[in-house]
């Protein structure tokens, strides 16, 4: 069942970015942004649980994507499914979801970034009818 992501979902989802993703955090630091962003209309966040086991299994994280120069669409910032729950169509379910909302917002569009060696995720989004539109760089200052 795909729904809103809840404070109780912080350890799965610091468990599913580790694994899915290799991003390391901890619950707490989880929780606090699940808390804040669950606050802002701008963000649209998704988990899968799985209905037999109440697993969290994946989720979906799209922010409001607004620019100058175009209409607003959402910009995906994370997706991820446990290893053992890929392949049943999660993934989909949960693009599917982010396309529904993006829809009722009227965005234009759905934007993502997906890391070069990530091979697997960018079939799995052309098979999802997305195209890449270009390859970059990313930048990034931290303090």
């Amino acid at each position: 069942m795909i729904r809103t992501i809840q404070l109780t979902d912080a350890k799965a989802i610091r468990d599913i970015s580790e694994v899915s993703l290799g991003y390391k955090t901890t619950e707490a630091v989880t929780k606090l942004q699940i808390e804040k962003l669950l606050q802002n209309t701008e963000h649209f966040i998704r988990v899968y649980e799985d209905d037999a086991t109440h697993t969290v299994a994946g989720f979906i994280h799209a922010e409001a994507y607004q620019l100058l120069y175009n209409e607003p669409g959402f910009n995906i910032l994370g997706l991820a499914v446990l290893p053992e729950y890929q392949h049943r169509g999660i993934g989909k379910q949960l693009l599917q979801a982010v396309e529904a909302e993006a829809a009722a917002r009227n965005y234009r569009f759905i934007r993502l970034n997906s890391g070069e060696h990530r091979m697997e995720a960018h079939t799995f989004y052309e098979h999802c009818g997305y195209t890449c539109t270009k390859l970059q760089k990313r930048f990034i200052k931290e303090w």
